[in-house]
């Protein structure tokens, strides 16, 4: 599939009605998981979108051009709005969280074991086992205020045990910051991997900063906070994956062409029929936009995009599928790395003066301070004495397989 030649109307022509930006919603109790979560990747895209937009305005005295991004930013929030309206009314933020950790997973292991870039694919390791982490706490959390058991809304399709304890995820600022990829030479699925992760986790992290102060208990509250502090960590390594050295309108085709790759792979295995149509007029509307940028390219730049985007047929479609061997074979070789600078090491065999332990240190203070520590604590006790899980086989790592303590050295030492 090449969008450059697929059908499409006139940008003006896209514009969508209040009937059409309120969708019925789905069935909390009959999605399929995997319709939840390309419903949160696409939401988070388009918000990325909205946002790559704004700065690029607030980065041009061309009217004319500011006026052209108007028009397109308009309609990635409509439909942005219509995708945010799928949401039943009677799902609890909570809920809606799973599902977010469970896209963080499930997208995360999926790109990585397709990435041919090792920059790339440590960069994602290191925050899939972090992610995996952060579904076990709020799974907990979940059981312990809800009563309601997280491998229900997870179809059982991603197990829900410890990976890298979150209280050791906490790196010093520097060690967030990643080498760049060169536009030039890095394949199309490594340009499309840092478009997706970097929206995926930039949609999370907006969402526990917007989320984190309307939870209904203390505990709660300083989970999401705290959570929330590790997807800005992951955001900030991600954003680096990028080649920062193309222009705003060559970011911008590639954002579109990022967006039609997504809305056409979610069209090719959903199987809510009328989900499933939103993903293909999105498309076409997507399919415009990206002629329409490509233009602007040429008119303000003299480039055409087949110098951005030489070969412009798409890769395989992402497809949702269960990667419960793989994460386990990451946590297995993984759990002890973390982020120095540019690079990744056992911490184990980093000195104590590191920045890690430095700010780990100073952020955390005493495990009873922490809440995402705390939360498995109280939970054990809630639940007579273990924690809950969800879990085909004994955990990967000894330490972490106890369900009566929780561990805090594994990833810290």
């Amino acid at each position: 599939m090449n969008p450059f030649a697929a059908d499409s109307k006139p940008v003006r022509e896209n514009i969508l009605n209040w009937l059409q930006m309120y969708p019925k919603p789905y069935s909390k109790k009959y999605v399929n998981p995997y319709t939840k979560l390309r419903i949160i990747l696409c939401e988070g895209a388009e918000f990325e979108s909205t946002w790559f937009l704004h700065q690029l305005a607030r980065h041009s005295s061309d009217n004319d051009l500011r006026r052209e991004v108007a028009l397109v930013r308009n309609q990635e929030q409509q439909q942005q709005k219509r995708i945010g309206a799928l949401k039943p009314l009677d799902e609890h933020f909570l809920e809606t969280t799973i599902g977010y950790e469970q896209l963080a997973i499930e997208l995360t292991a999926i790109l990585a074991q397709r990435e041919t870039d090792q920059n790339n694919i440590d960069a994602l390791n290191l925050a899939l086992l972090e992610d995996f982490d952060h579904l076990y706490r709020f799974a907990n959390l979940l059981k312990k205020d809800f009563g309601i058991e997280a491998e229900t809304l997870l179809g059982k399709l991603t197990e829900v045990m410890p990976g890298r304890p979150t209280i050791n995820e906490h790196r010093h600022p520097y060690d967030h910051i990643k080498y760049s990829g060169n536009a030039k030479t890095a394949g199309l699925f490594s340009k499309l991997a840092a478009n997706i992760i970097t929206a995926a986790e930039q949609q999370t992290m907006n969402f526990y900063m917007n989320m984190a102060a309307n939870y209904t208990n203390d505990l709660g509250r300083k989970l999401f906070a705290e959570i929330g502090m590790v997807e800005e960590m992951h955001v900030s390594q991600y954003e680096c994956l990028a080649d920062p050295t193309c222009s705003w309108l060559e970011m911008w085709l590639l954002h579109e062409y990022t967006e039609c790759f997504l809305y056409w792979s979610c069209m090719q295995d959903e199987s809510d029929s009328a989900i499933k149509e939103i993903w293909q007029e999105h498309f076409a509307m997507e399919v415009a936009h990206l002629k329409h940028v490509a233009a602007l390219l040429e008119k303000h730049e003299k480039k055409k995009a087949s110098d951005v985007i030489p070969e412009p047929a798409f890769p395989n479609p992402l497809v949702f599928g269960q990667n419960k061997d793989y994460v386990r074979s990451v946590i297995l070789s993984q759990v002890w790395i973390t982020s120095d600078r540019e690079r990744y090491k056992d911490v184990r065999e980093m000195p104590t003066t590191a920045d890690f332990f430095y700010y780990n240190n100073a952020v955390n203070g005493a495990p009873e301070n922490v809440a995402s520590h705390l939360i498995i604590k109280h939970s054990i006790k809630a639940f007579n004495g273990i924690d809950y899980r969800s879990q085909e086989a004994p955990h990967p790592i000894k330490e972490l397989d106890d369900r009566k303590k929780d561990n805090v050295t594994v990833g810290k030492g």
